[in-house]
């Protein structure tokens, strides 16, 4: 026993100087690694940061985007935000600053890309050089035009099951998402009712946008023992389950005699046919969960900008136009050359995303350096936040860039390249845009056809960035029906 205990004695110094040891190694790491961002960031302004916890306070304090809009003001192009001592990355808000590094190959953020793998898995949004490069081109003719034009019927199909039922507008992602699982999944059921699923998406979009914040949450193994962690798994599996059981309907239905060569008989398939003749996942569950994320922020805040009455008369009054030209066509569902009639609408749709980018900011790896048009330059391994929220409220781009001006979007308007960016730009854009301004469309115009929109004075919206731009107390607007021919209803 004595010469067990002494063994026990000689290894305790021996462990705690290893201790010591590594502690005073990852502590040196730091430093150095502080030391390089500091010289690196050098030719960027930035407000005055604590050593450990960065610019936390200010955000916390101002809330995220009105401190953005009083950096965005203050400093010209770019600023440097701090999340905490060792980590931080260029906030960019200047078109000249997007253009060039949208026009780059640089990768999207390791970090984000870490948190958002396990719900979204390795798809299209993901994917880097030239496994991107492939995949992109084998899903591109699933957003064909010819492809497209069939959806708007489905798409005005889904929206007139939301608005029939609509007391005051509350919205919620239902009707996007029914939308998007039944045109890239041919899923024929409904899924407006699935509240589960549409909870488990608003829940991991909060609690991505929380770890990257916090710094202890950085470790895999340490966030997995966390509620926060743990949550994020449940959500993960919920979201998976409702997706693979889509595919596997759709897998056994190709499978029934005669209905495979039916499929490969058409001219175009849709994304989950393309993906199944294939035989490859490129994010069966990026395309749903990712989409209807965007793709449900833009009709709400769309809405909510025109609760403002202004604009509602003439946009009713052009699409009563439409309304007349398409039951005048005995068509039976609404086609791409109505929406094609809707210039004033898609002015305020436009006007919207400026004010309410549906994703925020997106991140970039400098993976090689940049020099920008003014001289300034950064080294490989910094990393951007491309503020689009910020570039969309950029003064010295945009006057007055808190007024709601549909104007801005008039044909025959000019603008910078770069200063529009709802969709993102270069290569990387999004490659569902064409389908999502048909659907927001479709959405906005069943909306005032029949209804007059008015805000709720108890329950203002205030935007929110989590994954996408998102209300901190959701978008409550009051409805008053209008008659079928426009007019009040008695």
């Amino acid at each position: 026993m004595t010469v067990a205990l002494g063994g026990v004695s000689g290894v305790l110094p021996v462990v705690l100087l290893l201790g010591l040891v590594l502690v005073l190694l990852k502590a040196a790491q730091l430093y150095l690694r502080r030391q390089w961002l500091l010289k690196a960031l050098h030719h960027f302004p930035s407000p005055p940061s604590h050593w450990f916890y960065g610019h936390k306070r200010e955000f916390q304090e101002e809330g995220e985007l009105p401190h953005l809009l009083k950096r965005v003001e203050k400093y010209p192009r770019a600023c440097v935000r701090w999340l905490w001592g060792t980590r931080a990355f260029v906030l960019v808000y200047d078109p000249d600053y997007m253009k060039m590094v949208l026009g780059r190959s640089d990768p999207k953020s390791p970090i984000t890309h870490r948190f958002v793998k396990p719900w979204i898995g390795t798809g299209l949004l993901l994917l880097e050089g030239q496994t991107w490069f492939q995949h992109r081109r084998m899903l591109t003719p699933a957003f064909h035009y010819d492809i497209l034009k069939p959806y708007v019927g489905i798409m005005a199909d889904s929206s007139s099951a939301r608005t029939h039922t609509w007391r005051s507008l509350d919205m919620s992602p239902r009707m996007t998402l029914d939308t998007i699982m039944k045109c890239a999944f041919s899923h024929q059921g409904s899924v407006q009712t699935d509240q589960s699923y549409i909870q488990a998406i608003r829940d991991l979009s909060h609690l991505i946008f929380s770890r990257l914040r916090n710094a202890l949450h950085q470790n895999d193994l340490i966030y997995r023992l966390t509620p926060e962690g743990r949550w994020n798994h449940e959500a993960c599996q919920l979201a998976h389950q409702h997706t693979d059981a889509v595919i596997k309907e759709r897998k056994a239905h190709l499978q029934k005699e005669g209905e495979l060569e039916k499929v490969r008989s058409r001219r175009h398939l849709d994304f989950l046919d393309i993906l199944l003749f294939a035989r490859v996942s490129v994010g069966r569950r990026g395309l749903s969960l990712s989409a209807c994320l965007t793709r449900t922020s833009v009709p709400r805040w769309t809405r909510s900008c025109l609760r403002v009455t202004t604009p509602q008369p003439r946009s009713r009054a052009s699409l009563q136009m439409v309304t007349l030209s398409y039951l005048n066509s005995r068509e039976s569902v609404v086609v791409q050359d109505h929406l094609d009639q809707m210039p004033y609408t898609t002015m305020c749709i436009k006007e919207a995303m400026r004010l309410y980018p549906p994703v925020p900011v997106i991140g970039r790896e400098l993976s090689k350096p940049i020099t920008f048009p003014d001289g300034r330059s950064l080294p490989a391994g910094i990393l951007l936040s491309l503020s689009i929220y910020g570039l969309h409220h950029n003064p010295k781009v945009w006057p007055n860039p808190e007024v709601f001006d549909p104007t801005r979007f008039a044909p025959g308007s000019t603008r910078h390249s770069h200063a529009f960016l709802p969709f993102s730009g270069g290569s990387r854009n999004c490659i569902g845009k064409q389908f999502a301004m048909n659907e927001l469309k479709v959405a906005v115009a069943l909306t005032l056809l029949r209804f007059e929109l008015s805000p709720d004075p108890a329950r203002v919206p205030v935007p929110m960035p989590v994954v996408v731009l998102r209300s901190t107390n959701g978008i409550h607007l009051q409805l008053r029906k209008l008659s079928d021919s426009g007019g009040d209803k008695d």
